[in-house]
This record gives structure tokens, sequence and C-alpha cells, in this order.
């Protein structure tokens, strides 16, 4: 039996389960845009040791990069768009981690593991993105 099979015959609970792991996400990204927003001076200190600019402006840019992304992936006509944009915002965040050595598995694959969270999400609670990506066991 395919694995997209054995979704669609559980698909309210394969969908709440997306739901909830979006959800999740979501809420994070939102805590993590608005602390950008404010700016903490954890924030911008923490910019400037990843070797970007520490200032307040550099933050709140990227706290209204991270929710206008995030209210994209919210919105289930544009939560596709909205993957697609988070996908790339944490390929910059890996990569920023990669370049200035820290610790693989609590900093560098982080955004690793939300993009999977996201796309796990997007997976279970999208049947067209179900249809795209077909596993079979």
């Amino acid at each position: 039996m395919e694995l997209t099979q054995s979704i669609t015959a559980s698909s309210g609970k394969a969908v709440w389960t997306g739901r909830i792991l979006s959800g999740l996400v979501i809420l994070f990204l939102i805590f993590d845009g608005g602390i950008k927003l404010v700016p903490l001076d954890i924030v911008t200190e923490t910019t400037a040791q990843l070797g970007y600019p520490g200032t307040v402006n550099f933050a709140r840019f990227l706290g209204i990069l991270t929710l206008v992304c995030t209210l994209l992936y919210a919105y289930p006509p544009t939560a596709v768009l909205g993957a697609i944009l988070l996908t790339g915002y944490l390929g910059g965040a890996i990569a920023t981690h990669v370049r200035i050595g820290n610790p693989l598995f609590s900093h560098t694959l982080f955004g690793v593991y939300l993009g999977l969270m996201i796309w796990g999400g997007l997976y279970l609670r999208d049947p067209r993105i179900r249809a795209l990506i077909p596993f079979s066991r």
C-alpha cells in the first residue's frame, strides 16, 4: 500500500496532524519575527555575532521578512509560496551557521528541522503537495 493512500485513508487525522505541526512552526516564527521587531538587545547582539549588521533597522527588516513569509505560509491559498520563501530564509540561516562554525545538531541543523516541519505540515494538510511528492513503501 502506498503511503499516500494510507494518508488519504486517514485524511482527517493527517490533516489535523499537519495543522498542528504547521501551527507549532507558525507560532515559533511569529515569536521569532516579533522579537526582531522590538528588537531585544539579544537580537542585535546575536545578529552582530553572526556577522551581520547589529542594528535595530536590520533586525526589524529580518523580523518583517520572517513575519511576511510566515503569514503567507499560514494562509492556505499562499501556503506553498510561504513554504518556498521560508525554505530560502532558513537556507540562509543554515549557511550562516556553517560559515561561522556553530555546532551542527543544535545550531546549524535547526533550520533543517524547521524546514522539515514546514514541509511535513504542508504535506499532511494539502493534498496537492501529496500528489506532487508521492511517497511509496
